[in-house]
């Protein structure tokens, strides 16, 4: 169906002046034409009518009894909207936000997934000679056994950084070579909103990168320019999506410990934990990851299990005197 022009104006508005990235847009975009759907909103009068609190409830129980979608999906769509009625509550459209006086779902609190520090170094350990020096030497052309090489030593690298710096997938594919500040040891990435920040490179990462960038040179004959991509794929385009999660997914399936979910923000996650662990503040914490308030940070503030049972071990004092005098 068509979409009310309101509708398309704030999707522009999203692009342009929020610049969102093209996947939450496309988030954004599915939800508002689903509910003008199920609405029968096909014009701005029609949906401004429909934006009323009962017909949010009658979307709002379609999404949970007849779509059996998670109290979690559920609250996305309905943010979704309430971002959509403040934007037309500015606009003069609407006089106030209907989406307020919805009961949302009450959510499952979830912890964050992450990797143990140890099955993270058995990854790197048992992947060490594909970052190696002596590899370089092997790649001279586009022959099979050139692009094998650059190819695991690319898939290493998107693991290495995802996972040294903490940063988002849609980051580290954005990031160009000219972001690299090999004397400083830092990399600048624009992250959500366009924000743009530093993070800290270790000098084993750089060097990592530099003998990334020495194999390509060799791969394609030529030096790449400030304006490239930092990492780009075999046929010398910028990463997507898929490209990483399938390289992420296909590097962690070796590592044995590693059972769950493989994905570039449980990277993420599993660098905040590891900081945190580590006696990391949170605000350290918060710069480092972009975080635009201290509250999405504390969600890392989980402990392991291992942790929680060492701190009991020295800390509380029936586990301290071994259990006994008591049950």
């Amino acid at each position: 169906m068509l979409l009310a022009m309101l509708v398309n104006e704030y999707i522009r508005y999203m692009e342009g002046i929020r610049r969102y990235s093209p996947r939450t847009v496309t988030v954004y975009s599915e939800i508002l034409e689903k509910f003008t759907s199920f609405a029968g909103a096909c014009d701005d009068g029609s949906l401004l009518e429909s934006l009323t609190p009962q017909i949010l409830r009658g979307y709002e129980v379609m999404l949970m009894d007849s779509e059996k979608l998670d109290p979690r999906t559920v609250n996305l769509h309905l943010s979704v909207l309430s971002g959509f009625c403040r934007y037309l509550v500015r606009q003069g459209s609407l006089a106030s936000n209907p989406v307020r006086l919805v009961h949302r779902p009450r959510e499952r609190k979830r912890l964050p997934e992450f990797y143990r520090s140890e099955s993270m170094n058995e990854y790197f350990d048992a992947t060490a000679s594909e970052a190696s020096a002596e590899n370089v030497s092997l790649v001279t052309g586009q022959d099979k056994v050139s692009r094998e090489l650059v190819f695991r030593r690319l898939s290493r690298l998107v693991v290495s950084l995802l996972y040294s710096t903490g940063m988002r997938r849609s980051e580290l594919i954005g990031a160009n070579l000219g972001d690299v500040d090999f004397s400083r040891e830092a990399i600048r990435v624009r992250g959500k909103g366009d924000k743009e920040r530093e993070i800290p490179l270790t000098h084993g990462i750089c060097k990592e990168i530099l003998l990334y960038l020495e194999t390509v040179g060799k791969f394609e004959g030529r030096e790449r320019t400030a304006g490239e991509p930092l990492l780009q794929t075999l046929n010398g385009k910028r990463l997507y999506p898929v490209f990483v999660d399938r390289a992420v997914k296909r590097e962690l399936g070796q590592v044995g410990s590693i059972t769950g979910r493989k994905s570039p923000h449980v990277l993420r996650h599993s660098l905040a934990t590891a900081l945190l662990n580590e006696g990391t503040d949170l605000n350290s914490i918060k710069e480092l990851l972009g975080h635009s308030s201290l509250a999405a940070t504390q969600v890392y503030t989980h402990n392991s299990v291992s942790k929680l049972k060492k701190v009991y071990q020295t800390a509380h004092p029936r586990a301290k005197s071994g259990g006994k005098n008591g049950t």
